[in-house]
């Protein structure tokens, strides 16, 4: 019953609809309430995404967090989303009003989006594509132009500079994820998600479980961090440097869409990666598939919660170093052994786990050594005084 509670629910609401329309409407019937499931979905897990993150984060810090608002503070989203809609929508003299308007809207079609390609459990998604990875990594691309045009709306430089972080920073670390996502599919010789749930089911093993698959892992979830722009590659929002980034001019529920679009679309990465690293669905016989790959998730999702709660904000140039000189050399290798380990691994037995599994051990750490070395550079203070 736990099972398929939800394919039976939406098998009896398309049931219902039957009753007042004709059995051709039934392929629409379907679509809408698919969709109708996503965008309720994708809210009230941004809702309790923030609940959560400001739950643990103030336990990090020997705080409470949200506590006031219903038992544990979980009513504590719904009075933040009603403060926000009370608030004024401010709009800079100058700024472009229509563009103000929709940017904050069209940012979160992105992120919801993403949540129609990713499986929620066996035989549980939106739209099983066969191109669901690509379509997946396209719709996550859409959000960098976007973020340029709501830094561009309210004709403010700090705003700008943000929107312009924000696009570079997800251009560079758009192209390692797709690079580890690459060895996924040469491994599966399927762009389909389902599909690269059920090879792993099939091969017995979760794929960030093998010796190219756990570098692939730790660097498509450092790029899934650094897309949504949280810690510690929150550098388009810094605070400390651009006011509050590309969305510093946006007031009330416009400024909630941002977050909105921030937070599905981490746990959209988050859900991604835990059906092509960590096996999708495939768990304790006795829990029902849809539960699992969302235990999944939310584990994930506490990892970002935990580098919050304890790493510093990188600066731009770090940033950057960091996708184009460290990940972008390690995603090509990664793709090298992915090959590497299926072609290999039936001849040469251990022998082709362990070479792979070293050289990119090797790798790791000499491009490790050359980027600490860069960083402490960088962070040496300049001899001499200020010039005058």
């Amino acid at each position: 019953m736990g099972e398929n509670i939800f394919i039976n629910l939406k098998s009896g609401l398309v049931d219902i609809a039957n009753i007042w329309f004709p059995p051709s409407w039934q392929p629409v019937i379907s679509a809408v309430i698919v969709s109708i499931a996503v965008m309720t979905f994708a809210p009230l897990t941004m809702m309790y995404l923030t609940w959560f993150e400001r739950k643990a984060v103030g336990r990090f810090q020997d705080r409470y967090g949200p506590n006031r608002v219903g038992p544990f503070g979980l009513l504590q989203p719904l009075a933040d989303g009603i403060k926000m809609a009370q608030k004024e929508d401010i709009i800079p003299e100058g700024a472009d009003r229509l563009l103000h308007f929709l940017a904050p809207a069209l940012v979160v079609v992105p992120a919801f989006l993403l949540f129609i390609f990713v499986p929620f459990g066996r035989d549980m998604v939106a739209a099983d594509l066969d191109t669901g990875v690509l379509f997946f990594l396209a719709a996550g691309g859409l959000s960098a132009p976007l973020i340029i045009a709501a830094g561009w709306a309210p004709r403010n430089k700090f705003s700008v500079l943000g929107g312009l972080r924000g696009a570079a920073q997800m251009l560079a670390y758009a192209i390692p994820m797709a690079l580890v996502v690459v060895a996924v599919v040469m491994a599966t010789g399927s762009l389909s998600i389902t599909a690269v749930v059920e090879a792993q089911l099939r091969l017995g093993y979760w794929f960030a479980l093998t010796p190219w698959g756990a570098f692939a892992f730790v660097i498509f979830f450092l790029c899934s961090v650094a897309e949504s722009k949280r810690t510690p590659f929150d550098m388009p929002e810094a605070e400390s440097e651009l006011v509050a980034g590309f969305h510093t001019e946006y007031s009330g529920l416009k400024f909630a869409m941002f977050f909105m679009a921030e937070f599905t679309g981490s746990f959209a990465a988050c859900m991604l990666a835990s059906a092509l690293f960590l096996g999708g669905w495939s768990g304790p016989e006795f829990m029902p598939s849809w539960l699992i790959l969302q235990l999944k998730a939310w584990l994930l999702f506490f990892v970002m919660v935990w580098f919050r709660g304890t790493l510093p904000r990188l600066r731009t140039d770090q940033l950057l170093a960091f996708a184009w000189k460290f990940l972008f050399p390690m995603a090509v290798l990664v793709v090298v052994a992915s090959g590497a380990w299926y072609f290999l691994r039936m001849d040469y037995g251990i022998a082709a786990v362990i070479w792979p599994f070293s050289a990119l051990t090797i790798a790791w750490w000499l491009l490790s050594i050359v980027l600490a070395r860069e960083f402490v550079r960088g962070n040496r203070p300049r001899r001499g005084g200020n010039a005058g």
